[in-house]
């Protein structure tokens, strides 16, 4: 296995229900579910981070409450459950996967790996965290792991003062200058 596949919080509290929610995330979900099933089809490892916060969460200073422990929120939505006796799935209660404490295992093995990729959302926040800290993890270890994200594998959400397409936007090109590679680059000029 020399490639491994990240899935960031493609679950219900972001996509289908809850503070968080926007159905805008789930046009990302036929390029996830492809993007998994390609993985595990030729026996590539794949893991998915999902949020899952106890009440007492520090995150919740910036965000809504969302994704609690043991919530229909913070499983999998349905699309890629499917798939999840397959993957290995690690809770994470930071925006920032790298620091799970589920992920520790993988970055010691970072270096076995030709390449990372990166899906899911939100493109701005734990996917954009996420991919920049694989790349200066990489870069501090001299090690040749490339880092990639599928630009139509993500999505970010809409709210007033959040341009959904402004935001991913800019995420993509902060990767982009980052030495992050990413796939699928032309579907930022089609998407409106």
């Amino acid at each position: 296995m020399d490639k491994l596949l990240i899935v960031v919080d493609m679950i219900n509290g972001f996509i289908k229900e809850g503070a968080l929610h926007d159905e805008a995330i789930a046009t990302a979900l036929p390029a996830c579910e492809s993007r998994v099933q390609e993985f595990l089809k030729n026996g590539d490892e794949v893991i998915a981070f999902c949020d899952n916060h106890q009440e007492e969460s520090r995150e919740f200073a910036a965000f809504p409450l969302h994704c609690l422990a043991g919530s229909k929120e913070s499983e999998l939505v349905e699309e890629l459950a499917a798939y999840q006796q397959e993957m290995t799935i690690i809770p994470k209660n930071s925006t920032n996967g790298f620091f799970a404490p589920g992920f520790a295992p993988y970055l010691a093995k970072l270096a076995n790996y030709r390449e990372v990729l990166i899906i899911g959302c939100c493109t701005d926040i734990c996917v954009l965290q996420l991919a920049l800290s694989l790349k200066a993890y990489c870069n501090q270890h001299d090690y040749a792991t490339e880092i990639l994200v599928d630009v139509a594998a993500c999505e970010t959400f809409e709210i007033p003062g959040h341009q959904r397409q402004q935001y991913n936007e800019l995420s993509f090109n902060l990767m982009k200058a980052s030495g992050i590679k990413l796939l699928n680059e032309e579907k930022r000029l089609t998407d409106e």
